[in-house]
C-alpha cells in the first residue's frame, strides 16, 4: 500500500491517544481526515479544532460520502473497537483498506530512522523526553500522552527520523522496524492477551530481535542490550544525585564519556530512569551530550504523569495515569520523597476487570501504602464484567482500615472530608476527565 495514493483517512476510535496522534499527522500532511468515537473528549475537541469531522454514533449514515470511496480511503481502527461495530464491519465487508493503528504507524516509520520505546511502564514519558531531545533534529514523534512542552501527542518534524512508542498490547510493537530501541520494563500485564507472563516476555524478545542497530535495556532485563541503571554498574549510569529546589541534579557516565550536573524537573526515580533511557538512545544516535543535557533541563513532562492540578500549602492535587501496581508504587514513592511528612490520600479507578482480577493482591498491597484510599468502580473499557470482580472485592483486600468506596457524584465531598493535604487521582479510565471538575470544585477551598 502506498500512502501517497491515499487522500482520505477515516478513523474508528479517533479519540484514543495513539489514534489521535495519527489523525493529527495525516491532517498535517494534507490528507482529509474524519472519524468516529464513542464519546466526546478533550482529544476529540482538539481534533475538531483542526477541522477534523467527528461523530459519536455508530451509524453508516454518519460517515461522510468522500470516505466511502475505497480507492482513495484508508480506514484505521483500534483493537478496542468491538467486533460487532457497524462502521468497521461495513468497511471490512466492502473490502476497503482497513488497518490497525500499529500497522499504519509501522508503515509511516518504515522508511525513517526509527527510535522505538518499549516496556510495560515508562513508554510515554521516555518517548516524550526523547522526542523533545530529537525535536531540534527535525524528528517526528508519535506520543501516547500530551507533551507539556508541545501541548500535543504529535511533535511534527520531517520524514527522516521518527520516535514512537512500541506498544506490547496485542503485540502491536512487532509491526515496527526499529533502528534504536529501549525496553524499560517487562512486568506482567495484558494477561488478557498473553495468558501468562512468560508469553509476554517472549513477545519482548521478538521485538528485541527486530532492532537493527542498538538496544538499550534496564539493568537486570532478561533481554540483552546496553544496560542503564541508577547508582549501579551499567553501560549508562546515573550517580551523585542531589535534590535542589524540588529538582534532581545528577551525573551520567556513558560507555565513552561523563557529563556532570544534569538538571531534571520531574519527580521520582522512575522518571530519572526514563530520562536516562532517552539520553542513552540519543547518545547512541550521536547527539552531543551537552545538547541532551540542555533538552533534559527544559523538559516539562507529560499530562497525567504526576501532573500538578493544585499546588498550595493547604492542598496539593496530583493527576496520574498509573493503572498497574508497579506504577502505583512509583507514584507513592514520589509522593513520599517530595512530601515525607504530609498526610496523603489516593483516589483510584481500577482499569479493566481482567487486570483487576489478575493483580488483585498486588493492587491491594500498593494501595494499602497510602494514608487514605478512595476507590471508584472499575472502568470496563473494552471488557464485559467478570463475575465477582468488583471494586468492593479489591477494597476487602486492602489492609489499611482508612478506606472506602466512593462514587463520582460524592467524590469531591469525600475529598473535602479527608484530612489529607496531598490528594492523588490515579487511573487510565475516565477519571482523567473528572480531574478538572474536581480541581475546579476544590480550588476555592485552598489558600493559593
Amino acid at each position: 500500500m502506498n500512502l501517497k495514493e491515499i487522500h482520505n483517512v477515516y478513523f474508528i476510535g479517533i479519540g484514543g491517544i495513539g489514534m489521535s496522534a495519527l489523525a493529527r499527522y495525516f491532517s498535517a500532511t494534507a490528507k482529509k481526515v474524519a472519524g468516529y468515537d464513542k464519546l466526546p473528549t478533550n482529544n476529540t475537541a482538539d481534533l475538531e479544532k483542526l477541522g477534523i469531522e467527528i461523530h459519536f454514533n455508530d451509524s453508516l449514515e454518519s460517515i461522510p460520502e468522500i470516505y466511502k470511496n475505497k480507492t482513495t480511503t484508508l480506514v484505521v481502527y483500534t483493537p478496542a473497537i468491538p467486533g460487532n461495530h457497524l462502521e468497521l464491519n461495513f468497511f471490512l465487508n466492502q473490502n476497503f483498506q482497513v488497518m490497525k493503528r500499529a500497522e499504519v504507524l509501522g508503515m509511516i516509520t518504515k522508511n525513517t530512522f526509527c527510535f522505538a520505546v518499549a516496556g510495560t511502564h515508562g513508554k510515554t514519558t521516555t518517548s516524550a523526553i526523547l522526542g523533545h531531545i530529537m525535536q531540534p533534529y527535525n524528528a517526528t514523534s508519535f506520543l501516547g500522552g500530551i507533551s507539556e512542552n508541545y501541548h500535543s501527542n504529535l511533535i511534527l518534524g520531517a520524514d527522516k527520523i521518527s520516535v514512537v512508542e512500541a506498544d506490547e498490547y496485542d503485540k502491536s510493537f512487532l509491526n515496527l522496524s526499529p533502528n534504536i530501541a529501549c525496553i524499560t520494563s517487562m512486568d506482567a500485564d495484558h494477561l488478557d492477551i498473553y495468558g501468562e507472563h512468560a508469553a509476554l516476555e517472549e513477545s519482548f524478545q521478538e521485538f528485541a530481535n527486530k532492532v537493527s542497530d542498538v538496544l538499550i535495556v534496564a539493568k537486570g532485563s532478561k533481554v540483552s542490550g546496553l544496560s542503564y541503571a541508577i547508582n549501579e554498574d551499567a553501560d549508562y549510569k546515573i550517580s551523585n544525585i542531589i535534590v535542589r529546589n524540588g529538582n534532581y541534579i545528577f551525573d551520567v557516565t556513558t560507555p565513552n564519556n561523563h557529563i556532570k550536573e544534569i538538571v531534571f524537573l520531574l519527580p521520582g526515580k522512575h522518571n530519572m530512569m526514563n530520562a536516562l533511557a532517552a539520553l542513552a538512545m540519543a547518545d547512541c544516535y550521536g547527539i552531543p551530550l551537552k545538547n541532551i543535557k540542555k533538552s533534559l533541563q527544559t523538559f516539562k513532562g507529560v499530562e497525567r504523569r504526576f501532573s500538578y492540578k493544585i499546588k498550595s500549602d493547604s492542598l496539593t492535587l496530583i493527576d496520574d495515569y498509573a493503572h498497574h501496581p508497579t506504577e502505583i508504587d512509583a507514584v507513592y514513592e514520589s509522593i513520599k520523597e517530595m512530601y515525607p511528612t504530609q498526610k496523603n490520600a489516593v483516589v483510584f479507578q481500577p482499569h479493566l476487570f481482567s487486570r483487576t482480577r489478575d493483580f488483585i493482591e498486588d493492587f491491594a498491597l500498593s494501595l494499602s501504602r497510602f494514608d487514605e484510599i478512595l476507590l471508584l468502580d472499575i472502568y470496563p473499557a473494552r471488557e464485559m464484567p467478570i463475575e465477582g470482580v468488583t471494586s468492593s472485592w479489591l477494597l476487602e483486600k486492602i489492609t489499611n482500615k482508612n478506606k472506602k468506596i466512593t462514587y463520582k457524584k460524592f467524590l469531591v465531598k469525600d475529598i473535602k472530608n479527608s484530612e489529607a493535604t496531598i490528594v492523588t487521582m490515579l487511573g487510565a479510565g475516565d477519571i482523567g476527565m473528572m480531574v478538572e471538575e474536581v480541581k475546579n470544585d476544590l480550588i476555592y477551598k485552598v489558600k493559593l
